[in-house]
């Protein structure tokens, strides 16, 4: 789910930082390195962004734009009927588990990182979890389901824990224990 590199220097910036965050941790990579590696001098990241607190939430929120829309288009392509939809947003982790660039969900690791509930950036992954929250309510109303809100958020407790244990395990073998138990939740509701 990479973005191709961009010519505006504030999107170079937010490209550089986007994926410095998610490869090594927002703590870990200091804004003398987004300049370095974005080839800009510092007074232009603080043009643009003005502090890195800034530069953390506009990351997220473009990493979230872009996550949840390649997310989406993986789903909808593997499944076309309402329940199928749902499992296969199982199998689109399976698929993201199983790429060389994988190291977990970017807003678990900033809510873990980022110790002040008051940071810009734990809003923001707490609004990404509530959009893929809706994204599964409205698969399950799409299927027919009676308490869409409820299973969506046992759905999104597997998507959560799936994704935990495939950084632990380093294995995309929860991916496929989250859908065997989706079904069967799916199956009784």
């Amino acid at each position: 789910m990479e973005m191709p590199p961009s010519t505006n220097l504030r999107e170079k910036i937010l490209d550089v930082a986007t994926d410095l965050f998610y490869r090594e941790g927002i703590h870990a990579v200091g804004v003398d390195r987004i300049v370095k590696e974005s080839g800009v001098a510092k007074m232009t990241l603080y043009n643009h962004f003005d502090s890195k607190d800034t530069l953390i939430a506009e990351a997220l929120k473009r990493h979230g734009e872009q996550w949840r829309a390649d997310f989406v288009a993986s789903v909808e392509k593997k499944a076309k009927a309402p329940w199928d939809k749902i499992l296969a947003v199982f199998d689109t982790l399976e698929a993201w588990f199983d790429g060389k660039e994988f190291r977990g969900c970017a807003f678990i690791n900033a809510a873990v990182e980022l110790a002040d509930t008051r940071h810009a950036g734990r809003k923001i992954s707490a609004d990404h979890m509530k959009h893929i929250r809706d994204y599964l309510a409205s698969l399950t109303q799409e299927a027919g389901f009676k308490r869409s809100g409820e299973l969506a958020g046992q759905l999104q407790l597997l998507v959560q824990g799936a994704i935990v244990a495939a950084v632990i395990e380093g294995s995309s073998d929860s991916a496929r224990r989250a859908r065997k138990v989706a079904a069967t939740i799916l199956e009784n509701a």
